[in-house]
């Protein structure tokens, strides 16, 4: 089985993809709550350790943290908090799984799984949109403004992960 994580410090998407590629489980952890950067790790862990209960995996993949500024979008603490974090996640799912998680950036993991985003639009929204197309087993909730609920962003951002590592290994096979 494949563990695809979109990981952040206020909601960490992951999926669980079976040997075929089909969807197990596809969840969200929402840390917001939680203003602690180490009460954030130990719910991640309390998840993930739940997740090795239940499921064997075998590879994990995590969307790569960014690596370099874009006007209007992250600062420098914001981005090293998030690398503090992915890192963090990482090595609790080395040390629970066993296994050393690979990273796919967000743009590759969307390329391999066939998602063009136009110039202009919101790649989450396109991505999200596609999976409701495509993907049966994935399934939104909206707010009563007609928005999709927190998580599930994170939700699908961790299941085009989770996908891309899958065709990846059927591409080395």
């Amino acid at each position: 089985m494949i563990l695809g994580l979109d990981i952040s410090t206020s909601i960490t998407g992951y999926t669980i993809l079976d040997n075929k590629g089909s969807v197990v489980d596809c969840a969200h952890i929402d840390l917001r709550k939680h203003k602690n950067f180490f009460q954030k790790v130990l719910r991640v862990e309390e998840t993930l350790k739940g997740v090795a209960t239940e499921y064997h995996i075998d590879q994990i993949y995590i969307e790569q943290s960014l690596q370099s500024f874009r006007s209007g979008f992250s600062s420098a603490q914001t981005l090293s908090l998030l690398s503090k974090m992915n890192g963090v996640v990482s090595w609790l799912c080395y040390n629970i799984f066993d296994r050393e998680p690979q990273y796919l950036a967000a743009t590759s993991a969307r390329k391999s799984c066939g998602i063009k985003v136009p110039r202009g639009q919101k790649a989450k929204a396109v991505v999200l949109n596609f999976l409701l197309d495509t993907e049966l087993a994935f399934e939104v909730e909206y707010t009563r403004h007609g928005n999709p609920k927190p998580g599930y962003y994170d939700r699908a951002d961790s299941l085009i992960i989770a996908r891309a590592g899958w065709l990846n290994e059927r591409k080395e096979a």
